[in-house]
């Protein structure tokens, strides 16, 4: 499947930059969001280096603050990992 940013520049969405600029972070962030790995995210962005995905888009958002915190937390306490916290 060819990655997210060339379906989107085949289209007519990729008139302007910005909008284009919007979508991928969106999608990006959405996918880190829900834990998808950020190898899996380079690839559909079509980045040619993880690094690059990492730079952009591994801000922190408040609920991947609160799954960090919950993840630390069920280590700790020997409860439930992130990926089932993360479902809840």
């Amino acid at each position: 499947m060819p990655a997210i940013a060339e379906k989107l520049k085949s289209k007519s969405v990729a008139k302007k930059s910005k909008h284009l600029d919007f979508l991928l972070h969106t999608h990006a962030t959405l996918l880190l969001q829900r834990g998808i790995p950020a190898k899996l995210a380079q690839e559909r962005l079509g980045h040619s280096s993880i690094t690059m995905t990492l730079d952009l888009y591994s801000h922190v958002t408040p609920e991947m603050a609160k799954l960090a915190a919950a993840s630390l937390d069920g280590l700790l306490d020997k409860r439930k990992g992130p990926a089932k916290v993360q479902g809840e």
